[in-house]
């Protein structure tokens, strides 16, 4: 990708959740991860959903094959998924959402639509390079961002 191009994924549904569960898989082989069975449930279940998906909803999914399963181990998987950049968080709506180049580290925009909650990842580079000059121009030293534009999208309108 050049730094000047940009995509637009839709999250409204993940059209191949199998070929972005391998990937995640060969990801993380390729850094020595551990994708443990549950871990690989959560993200086929993220990937799976459609839209963005909060963690109750996953432990509940969770619960309906193995009725055991506890708030701690959804959120120890879904921690290491994003520390891994496998998904996304969306902070303002406390969803995940799965990461469309999970081989890449990167922090993207998203646009969520505030009827249906569609969200829509914004891959173009001069949005991360812009706030990142803008940071350094004030000494400023940027560890995590988080940009979510909250809107209708045009299935809604």
């Amino acid at each position: 990708m050049t730094s000047h191009s940009a995509h637009r994924h839709a999250h409204e549904h993940h059209d191949d959740a199998r070929s972005f569960v391998a990937a995640v898989e060969h990801a993380s082989h390729e850094r020595g991860l551990r994708l443990t069975p549950l871990r690989r449930e959560v993200l086929e279940l993220v990937a799976g959903a459609g839209k963005p998906v909060k963690a109750y909803d996953l432990l509940d999914r969770l619960r309906e094959k193995h009725g055991n399963a506890a708030p701690p181990t959804v959120y120890r998987a879904l921690d290491f998924l994003l520390e891994n950049g496998f998904i996304h968080k969306l902070e303002s709506i406390n969803a995940y959402v799965s990461c469309h180049h999970p081989a890449e580290a990167h922090q993207v925009p998203f646009l969520i639509c505030d009827k249906c909650q569609c969200a829509q990842e914004v891959c173009d580079e001069r949005v991360a390079e812009l706030i990142e000059a803008q940071a350094k121009a004030f000494g400023f030293r940027p560890q995590a961002q988080t940009l979510e534009v909250h809107g209708i999208c045009k299935n809604c309108r």
